[in-house]
């Protein structure tokens, strides 16, 4: 193989945040995988082309996402769904290459729900910088507090 066809290196990144829920597994669970509420709890999406509904095994859906240097068009496939308690969806970007979000609902010791967000970047074109760490681990930590505002704040 030449230089010239030579695959260019990339840089797998990976990051999970978790919080307890007070509320019910199937309560989380619906909630975080209907694509229409995460623009009450993600900064970067603004707008979703889906029903309003949780997302399952194969279903698809676009996100109007926005970056600091600008909107980015997403398009979804959920690749895996067991509910409820695992949940995976499957994006690309230029800039990052795939985008691999899981979302698992766990009994949480003491009562309620463990809720993780893990999302990953099996093959980025660069890796982040430490500031641009700091900025998805402050967002992440937003969106699960407002998850659990939102989620536990619901009535029955």
């Amino acid at each position: 193989m030449t230089a010239a066809h030579a695959i260019p290196p990339t840089h797998p990144f990976q990051r999970s945040h978790a919080i307890v829920i007070a509320a019910p597994a199937e309560a989380v669970f619906d909630y975080v995988t209907n694509p229409k509420t995460w623009p009450a709890w993600i900064a970067s999406s603004h707008e979703l082309a889906c029903e309003n509904r949780p997302m399952r095994f194969g279903d698809t859906f676009h996100e109007h996402w926005s970056t600091r240097s600008g909107p980015v068009e997403l398009d979804w496939l959920v690749i895996a769904c067991e509910a409820p308690k695992l949940w995976i969806g499957l994006t690309h970007t230029q800039f990052t290459g795939p985008i691999v979000v899981q979302y698992t609902c766990e009994p949480a010791q003491g009562g309620g729900v463990s809720f993780t967000r893990t999302v990953r970047n099996p093959a980025r074109p660069k890796p982040p910088t430490p500031e641009m760490i700091l900025r998805i681990d402050a967002e992440a930590t937003a969106a699960l507090a407002a998850i659990k505002r939102n989620v536990e704040g619901r009535k029955g």
